[in-house]
């Protein structure tokens, strides 16, 4: 039994979901999202503002994509109508980031400054002097991309120097200690 593939959706008010062949569309105030079911024994039925992924076989497969095409949906709905924000913190002494359109510059301890292109549908905000603000309607979208700004300078475990999550708790090293007996 899939625990989160047996919850029902509920559809919000202004969200269009359809269901062609094994297409899921859902269009929403934010825009609009498509997911391809590629198994025959997962259905979407909808019925009024309740959307519920069923499953044909018992198999430990499908059971595992049951839950996973649940989830992808959700993740559709809750994109097109409130969307995701994922907030990053610069730290390091003269770390700095700039925005100009949908690039990212990056003064993070290098020679030279790192310029990211967002990709489309992701767009990026500096809120605060040490903070990124990554947002767009693609969870997996936001999520990657997000990443993969991290994965540029991740945090050292002395000082805390580098790019982490908002509220990521660094694990933190004690350091060398000079004259111990």
């Amino acid at each position: 039994m899939s625990r989160i593939g047996n919850k029902e959706i509920i559809i919000p008010a202004g969200v269009d979901i359809k269901v062609v062949d094994s297409l899921v569309t859902v269009k929403g105030p934010k825009g609009t999202l498509s997911q391809l079911i590629d198994d025959e024994r997962i259905t979407v039925d909808i019925s009024g503002n309740v959307l519920k992924v069923m499953r044909s076989e018992e198999i430990g497969l499908v059971k595992a994509k049951h839950g996973l095409y649940r989830a992808l949906i959700f993740n559709m709905v809750e994109g097109v109508t409130v969307g995701y924000v994922v907030s990053l913190l610069v730290k390091g002494v003269g770390f700095k980031s700039a925005v100009a359109g949908s690039k990212l510059t990056l003064n993070i301890g290098f020679s030279h400054a790192v310029i990211v292109e967002a990709p489309k549908g992701v767009s990026i905000e500096i809120p605060a002097v040490n903070e990124i603000a990554i947002s767009g309607i693609d969870k997996a979208q936001v999520t990657q991309f997000a990443a993969s700004i991290r994965a540029l300078k991740k945090p050292e475990p002395y000082h805390g120097y580098g790019i982490h999550y908002k509220g990521e708790k660094i694990e933190r090293k004690e350091g060398k200690a000079a004259g111990k007996k």
